[in-house]
């Protein structure tokens, strides 16, 4: 069964983490499925975090895993769950899995031999050098699950073993592990029924319920029941069945069709009072509000005695108010079992800090955002992975100045195209943030200064960005437009929105002349041909030169600058109003029509 080769044939094996009591899917395959022709995908245990645009097959991915998974065999497909359908020879979506004890998947029928997973991919076990039963023994055993859709529209679930023969994956199986599926487009209350393989059946466990509940409901005489009239007609039809020589003795009975059993009657009730009864009224769950009954299920399935289940949960934040909906992402967080979500709401990216975040892009590729590289923007503009196009401003300073221009050059509101200009909080943080964006795959721009730290890392993004990412080709954004301002201009740096020369800003500047008159022509006369170095430095609050114990106070001397978005707005404006714009764009424009250009907007030489 298993494939031979040498311990000095295999290759060394990566260090792998003990996974947990619980399945685990540890790769996804799709192929030709709904709007996905291809998708491998290595997910992490706990919760995954599912992001991207609308309809690039978010959902699709949740289906996938729900379809694998489903514990009956009554699913049905239609033609627009083949990818192409035309030329389609069918679709595939498979799953290598670690699966605990409790699903007995060693103790079927026909045995399934494990595969071994090296830490990425789930190879053939080997078999080492004086091994005489042939029975390999996986440090890490798993399994690989398929289901295929064939060209006759038909489902078909299976193992597929080392050797690469399948058997049949049973029901029986894809119940133990128990897939809970919340989906955004239907009430789905089938987890709060006794449906064959619903939360609440396996919560139950009780084979024997359900006949007997038809045992005690045959037992009922529902003829009693009827009208005198109506027992009349019932007999006029018996008798004229008789004499048509077809079955005869009627009586009624509850009965069902076909795929519906007498557990699908039965749910969860639960106690609500109405403001116009004071006493409590049972209603059934299933007929509560969206977000409550997507919280019962979870704690449903949560209840059980295993801790198998996989739960897929399209837009988590639908019908929960904000806070149920950091509650739910905290208790998702907290559980050893692994769960699927997709998600608009900022507010569930904020609470997702100890999950891994996934992003797909229309072309069907999925990339992870590394938790140590985009925590900070996380948490404090979580939109950031909501956005159209995110834009990465450096700082304050080069979020108000590139908002400034964008909302100038860009036809109609930059929101509501779906662009957000975002602080990325400084060098080096902003580097790691763009890389992570990058790798994830997420589209999005960035503006920054120019540094000469990590070239090659910069380099390497400029490539993959192009003209969506902007860097001075020298010094900070205050220093690129005040070294462009005239002389006889210079003076106008430092007055304030209202056109008064800005006594603070003074007071920085006669700081760093060393002169304690804050005059403008004592300023002026102190700083002489030096005066623009002067205003550079304090507008960029650099604190070289600062005498013992200043440090800190020059570094915040650009803070009566430009250094906050109301400040960077102010110094956009001003490269206007003193004729620095036309220098400055050769070199800005390319990066704003890059963004005209992604969303839709025709290029221009001018703003």
């Amino acid at each position: 069964m298993a494939k031979k080769a040498t311990k000095t044939a295999a290759p060394a094996k990566p260090a792998v983490i003990p996974l947990p009591d619980a399945a685990i899917i540890l790769q996804l395959t799709i192929e030709r499925f709904r709007g996905i022709k291809a998708l491998k995908w290595n997910p992490a245990p706990g919760l995954n975090v599912i992001l991207g645009g609308g309809d690039v097959g978010k959902s699709t991915i949740l289906d996938a895993i729900a379809l694998l998974l489903n514990p009956s065999n009554a699913a049905v497909v239609s033609e627009s769950d083949y990818h192409c359908r035309e030329s389609n020879p069918g679709f595939t979506i498979q799953a290598v899995l670690s699966l605990p004890a409790s699903t007995e998947i060693s103790q079927q029928q026909k045995f399934n031999w494990p595969w071994e997973w090296n830490g990425k991919e789930a190879i053939a076990p080997l078999v080492s050098d004086g091994e005489s039963d042939d029975i390999p023994t996986p440090e890490v055993p798993v399994y690989r699950f398929q289901v295929r859709g064939t060209p006759e529209m038909e489902l078909v679930w299976e193992i597929v073993q080392p050797n690469d023969d399948v058997e049949v994956l049973s029901a029986a199986v894809r119940r133990a592990i128990g897939v809970v599926r919340l989906g955004s487009d239907d009430r789905n209350d089938r987890d709060l029924r006794l449906v064959y393989g619903s939360a609440l059946d396996r919560l139950l466990a009780d084979q024997g319920f359900k006949p007997r509940i038809g045992k005690k409901i045959a037992e009922i005489n529902l003829g009693e029941e009827l009208s005198d009239d109506a027992k009349k007609s019932l007999q006029r039809l018996d008798d004229a069945l008789r004499e048509g020589l077809l079955p005869s003795g009627l009586e009624l009975g509850l009965t069902s069709a076909q795929g519906i059993s007498i557990g699908a009657l039965i749910g969860l009730l639960a106690s609500k009072k109405l403001p116009e009864n004071p006493e409590a009224t049972a209603l059934p769950l299933a007929s509560w509000g969206a977000g409550t009954r997507r919280m019962a299920t979870l704690q449903i399935a949560a209840a059980t005695q295993t801790r198998t289940r996989i739960a897929v949960i399209d837009e988590a934040e639908r019908g929960l108010e904000p806070y149920r909906v950091r509650k739910l992402i905290e208790s998702l967080q907290s559980e050893s079992t692994q769960t699927f979500i997709t998600t608009h709401s900022a507010v569930a990216i904020n609470a997702a800090t100890n999950s891994t975040l996934w992003y797909l892009d229309p072309k069907g590729n999925i990339g992870e955002l590394p938790q140590e590289k985009i925590k900070r923007q996380q948490e404090r503009d979580s939109e950031t992975f909501l956005a159209r196009l995110a834009v990465i401003a450096e700082g304050p300073t080069e979020l108000g100045f590139v908002s400034y221009f964008l909302e100038k050059a860009i036809k109609g509101s930059p929101r509501d195209q779906g662009i957000r200009v975002c602080d990325g909080q400084g060098t080096p943080t902003v580097l790691g943030l763009l890389e992570a964006m990058s790798n994830g795959g997420l589209k999005f721009a960035g503006f920054v200064d120019f540094t000469t730290e990590d070239p090659a890392r910069w380099k390497a993004l400029k490539e993959k960005m192009g003209d969506l990412l902007f860097q001075w080709e020298s010094g900070s954004t205050e220093a690129s437009v005040i070294k462009l301002v005239e002389d006889g201009k210079l003076t106008e740096l430092i007055k304030d929105e209202d056109g008064v020369y800005d006594s603070e800003r003074r007071k920085t500047l006669a700081d760093r002349l060393g002169i304690d008159e804050k005059s403008l022509e004592a300023i002026v006369a102190k700083g002489g041909s030096s005066l623009r170095a002067v205003i550079i430095a304090a507008a960029s609050g650099n604190p070289e030169g600062a005498p013992d114990g200043q440090a800190k106070t020059w570094k915040k001397h650009g803070k009566q600058w430009f250094k906050s978005v109301e400040g960077g707005r102010e110094l956009a404006q001003k490269a206007e109003i003193l004729g620095v714009w036309p220098q400055l764009k050769p070199t800005v424009m390319p990066f704003i029509n890059a963004v005209r250009n992604f969303v839709g907007q025709p290029v221009s030489d001018d703003l």
